[in-house]
């Protein structure tokens, strides 16, 4: 970065956006004038760097901003067709560029370049929101902030808005910036560190105020029976809920999903005031983009039985859906993008929390922190004044605008297993943790587990963020340790589609030496636990009525008898034998159960490296260094099988291309006569 005021505005958006009282994720712009040489002219030209569309401002970098010559976006003003096709201002912008221009222009451009100032920032805080979305926003911000703040009405943003804005600071030299109704604020500085200092005074002002001024119980009343569950009874009730939800919140497509149970949440619905305010929906645009205009809430007390609340739910969807459908249909024209689904994005449960909704992780985690935001604005709203957020047909405007249906379509296909969530057990290292990687590579949210917790959270971490994989303890051979990870897995990311029963280890002992500890043990994490992960990850999927996956690490030797190998070869043959036995029982309900016979996998592999790596090379007469090379000079294909090969075939097993296969085993052997099905 050369330019001084390009590097001074990634500083301050880093600032800004690195606190969520300032601005929610990927919410708001800012931009800064500065002057660099025109490469045509030789000249000094007068640019504009602003974040371009989409991002975040709290990580946005320099491939993030749109570079434009602002001489040439002002002169636009002259050509601007008027309000009704004001969209087509967004083409113009590309005419305007400087140079390749960086980021895509977002619809704020506008506001930036028309303001006369050298630097801009346009934010979203909830304080400033919570003024914008009152019933007497206007007179509010004049007693708040007297004329160093000035209030726009709601207008969409564009063109006009930025030709708005800039009359005022024309005309009003005094003021530092505007609230925008139903929006957010937008301040102004000569200087990087004016605008920003504007920014958080705006934003501090309206906070204190609102601190200082609020009634008692913004919300109302406690309502009986809505308050929250003790934190242990509302997790497992929402890790009861949480597959029934998904299920029913899919319809349109699958869904990831994330649980928030935080006192924001919790104290709204334990309040009497809640069904009025969320029925009212969102204000700001940023807010119902990801949450949809309202959410679906649960209208029965927090002690209401599972069962009961699932019935409810269930009855309560149909409604949203059909409500939505006419939500669609009031406001649609010929020219709206079409409808986009009508599932809720956001379910409130009263004393348990909330779950929210989106195509990934992170989606649903920023839709569950959008809506967190939307009930600070209604707290401040109805503190000092009546939350009055936008009118119906001007939210229908924002969420069905074809700018935005344009950056919907710019976002790259998904993934063949987006929107899939994955436990793996023994995902620590070997087989377990290339699966791992491979499946979160093609789109999974992905559960690493294994009975270290610390190594467990050690290859999660290797794999991504929390948004893509997180590591949790669990021995397959405790039901109840099984059923807290699974519960884990569901509360992090809202279900789960996809188990991978690989956890396993190997006492090569001949006949005589192997004892009842050894055969116990052996059984208890193979086949026992497999058993167990598998009924207990069957009982999410068919909750959710997405079908699923359900996949055995087995071995080449459930099916060839070799020495020295009596109890490890007997709990694989158990395992291979259970892959047809819930294939069989579990098919009606849309899951596969396949399973994959590997051999010779030493490299990375857990049980080689404890004593089995040794003993079979004692066996077979070979230094220990040479067993991957000794076992794929016996194969057919005289090639080593490693943890990477095992991972392709899980990956294959569970893609679309295989939606018609259940009951199979695949070896990945690289060909061992002795080893073939039969």
């Amino acid at each position: 970065m050369t330019n001084q005021a390009a590097a001074e505005l990634l500083a301050r958006s880093n600032r800004l956006g690195a606190d969520p009282k300032n601005t929610n994720f990927a919410g708001g712009n800012t931009s800064a004038k500065g002057f660099e040489r025109d490469p045509l002219t030789g000249e000094p030209a007068q640019l504009m760097w602003v974040k371009g569309s989409g991002g975040d401002l709290g990580t946005l970098t320099e491939s993030g901003l749109s570079v434009l010559h602002v001489e040439r976006l002002r002169a636009l003003t002259d050509v601007f067709p008027g309000i009704d096709r004001e969209d087509e201002m967004v083409a113009a912008f590309d005419h305007v560029l400087f140079g390749k221009g960086g980021a895509t222009p977002s619809i704020d451009t506008a506001m930036h370049g028309l303001v006369d100032a050298a630097h801009v920032d346009h934010l979203h805080p909830d304080s400033g929101i919570a003024i914008a979305a009152a019933a007497d926003g206007e007179s509010l911000t004049a007693e708040i902030f007297g004329s160093k703040v000035a209030w726009v009405p709601w207008r969409r943003p564009g063109f006009q808005l930025g030709l708005d804005i800039a009359a005022i600071k024309e005309s009003s030299p005094e003021a530092i910036g505007v609230i925008l109704g139903g929006h957010g604020i937008t301040a102004w500085g000569d200087t990087s560190d004016e605008a920003e200092a504007n920014s958080l005074w705006i934003i501090e002002t309206a906070a204190d105020y609102i601190e200082k001024h609020s009634k008692a119980e913004p919300f109302g009343p406690a309502l009986a029976g809505f308050e929250a569950l003790p934190e242990r009874e509302r997790r497992a009730k929402a890790a009861a809920l949480a597959p029934a939800i998904r299920g029913m919140v899919s319809s349109d497509r699958p869904m990831v999903g994330h649980f928030s149970d935080g006192s924001v949440v919790l104290d709204f619905l334990a309040a009497a005031e809640h069904p009025r305010l969320t029925a009212l929906g969102t204000s700001c645009p940023d807010h119902f983009l990801r949450t949809k205009v309202k959410p679906l809430v649960l209208d029965l007390p927090a002690t209401t039985s599972v069962e009961d609340s699932v019935a409810r739910l269930a009855e309560l969807v149909v409604e949203y859906r059909r409500d939505y459908q006419h939500y669609y249909e009031r406001h649609a024209t010929a020219q709206s993008p079409a409808i986009r689904g009508v599932d809720p994005m956001i379910v409130l449960v009263p004393g348990v929390g909330m779950f929210s909704f989106g195509a990934n992780k992170q989606t649903a985690r920023v839709a569950g922190e959008f809506y967190m935001n939307a009930i600070n604005v209604m707290r401040g709203a109805e503190g000092i004044s009546t939350y009055q957020p936008i009118s119906e047909s001007e939210k229908f405007r924002i969420e069905y605008w074809s700018l935005e249906e344009a950056k919907l379509q710019r976002m790259p296909a998904p993934k063949p297993l987006a929107s899939r969530i994955a436990f793996i057990t023994g995902a620590a290292g070997g087989i377990g943790k290339a699966t791992a990687k491979r499946l979160a590579a093609e789109g999974a949210c992905v559960v690493v587990g294994d009975l270290d917790l610390e190594r467990a959270t050690a290859a999660a971490a290797e794999i991504g963020s929390t948004d893509v994989a997180i590591g949790v303890a669990v021995d397959v051979s405790d039901e109840d340790a099984v059923k807290a990870a699974i519960d884990r897995t569901v509360l992090a990311f809202g279900g789960l589609d996809l188990v991978v029963n690989n956890a396993g280890l190997s006492l090569a002992k001949s006949l005589l030496e192997t004892t009842e500890a050894d055969w116990d043990l052996q059984h208890n994490v193979m086949a026992k636990g497999s058993f167990l992960v598998s009924k207990n990850a069957a009982r999410v999927m068919i909750a959710q009525n997405l079908g699923g996956d359900i996949v055995y690490i087995s071995s080449k030797n459930s099916v060839f008898a070799g020495p020295n190998n009596v109890a490890y070869s007997a709990t694989k043959a158990d395992q291979s034998h259970q892959v047809r036995l819930l294939a069989a029982e579990l098919g009606e309900f849309g899951i596969r159960v396949n399973g994959i016979n590997p051999d010779g996998v030493v490299r990375g592999s857990g049980i080689f490296s404890s004593g089995w790596g040794a003993n079979r090379a004692a066996t077979y007469g070979v230094d220990e260094a040479d067993l991957g090379n000794f076992y794929a000079q016996r194969t057919i294909l005289k090639r080593e099988v490693v943890p990477e090969n095992v991972a392709n075939a899980v990956f294959v097993l569970c893609s679309s291309d295989l939606s018609h296969t259940t009951g199979m085993h695949i070896p990945v052997d690289a060909g061992v006569a002795a080893a073939f099905l039969r």
